[in-house]
């Protein structure tokens, strides 16, 4: 009886909960009034590299180039906007809040 009572619900939670979890899913094209001083001249220096004869550098200078393209890379991952959370994790959290 238990288990049939588990599987409907889970049944039911997975149906009710996909639909918003789809509908948010929708992907913004940010435009350029949205993106942030910060980031813009962080993606204009990330171009400026990429834009660079580095067949003339040094090794040092190869090499804190790389670094420094690194750390943009991170500060810009970090700049997100929100927190992602997959439709599977969605589910279990709702499953313990109920179960506990």
């Amino acid at each position: 009886m238990k288990k049939a009572i588990f599987i409907s619900l889970l049944l039911f939670l997975s149906l009710s909960v996909s639909t918003p979890v789809l509908a948010a899913k929708k992907e913004r094209t940010p435009e350029p009034t949205e993106i942030p001083v910060e980031v813009r001249i962080m993606l204009d220096r990330l171009e400026e590299i990429k834009a660079m004869d580095k067949s003339d550098l040094k090794r040092a200078e190869k090499k804190a180039l790389r670094k420094e393209v690194r750390a943009i890379k991170t500060q810009l991952r970090t700049t997100g906007n929100g927190i992602y959370i997959s439709a599977g994790a969605l589910i279990i959290i709702l499953l313990l809040i109920i179960l506990l």
